[in-house]
Formats: structure tokens, sequence, C-alpha cells
């Protein structure tokens, strides 16, 4: 029998669209360490569709389709969403993807709500929030901080 909801797919899945899908595969293995699934050839060159697993979660990409209304972002425009992981030392991550010409929109530094992250804006166009967990912070606790963090 098969499966409605296929193994490893159990959570929302970003599907990205991406001008230079075949690089930004390059980049994501590279820099954060993703695993290539696959990938779909089309024509002129592009890619149909891809899929690279970075932790525990996919992320599905292809080349600008716009005939089909799939478009990549602009690069510096910014965007609606914001994509995010979890990796152990968020401040190589961060180094890895300055050299490989990210934008760091925001360093690494340690967040009220117990993660060390940092914002960066790939290649490509899209954002992400690179994180490492470094303290587990309870509820009661982390309210206090938002309360003291936002003036009130």
């Amino acid at each position: 029998m098969v499966k409605a909801i296929p193994d490893g797919y159990e959570a929302v899945t970003p599907y990205i669209i991406v001008d230079g899908a075949s690089a930004a595969i390059d980049f994501y293995v590279s820099v954060f360490g993703a695993v290539e699934l696959f990938r779909i050839a089309a024509p002129g060159g592009r890619i149909g569709h891809a899929e690279v697993r970075i932790g525990g979660g996919v992320v599905m990409l292809a080349d600008p389709h716009p005939e089909m209304g799939a478009v990549a972002p602009v690069k510096g425009a910014g965007s609606a969403y914001t994509l995010m992981f979890y990796c152990p030392d968020v401040d190589a991550v961060v180094a890895k993807a300055e050299a490989a010409g990210a934008e760091v929109r925001s360093p690494a530094e340690d967040k009220f709500y117990g993660d060390r992250m940092a914002t960066l804006a790939d290649p490509f166009g899209h954002v992400w929030h690179v994180s490492t967990h470094i303290e587990d912070v309870d509820p009661e606790e982390l309210s206090r901080r938002a309360a003291a963090m936002y003036g009130g």
C-alpha cells in the first residue's frame, strides 16, 4: 500500500524558486551541509525539480519557470518568508556562508530565547536564520525576558 504521506515528508516542506538552482544546490551542500536527494533536468539547462535535505528537513527547489508562475526573488528586495534551521555551530556556518558569497544580515549573537542565531541572505536572494540552541528557557522565564526586551 502506498503511503499518503511519504517517509521524511511529515512536516511543512518549503519549495523555493532559485535563479541558478544548480549553483544553489552546490552552495547549500557546501555551506549548510545539505545532502542532495535528486534533481530533474528541464529544457534549457534548468532544473525542473530538485530536493535537498538539511538536517531533518527537506527543501524542494527549482529554477524559475515564469510560464508556470514560478519566479525567483529579486536579490536585495526582501522576502515575505525566511527559512530557519538549527546546526551544531552557527558561527562556523556563518563564516562558510560569508566566504561563499552570502550576505550576513545580522551576525551570530546569543538571543533571549536560548538560541545563538544569525541571519544570512544567500547569493540567490533567499534569507536564512541559522541557529544553535544554547539554553533551555522555560515559558515563564521566556515571557519575563521578552517583556524586558520590549520595555515592559
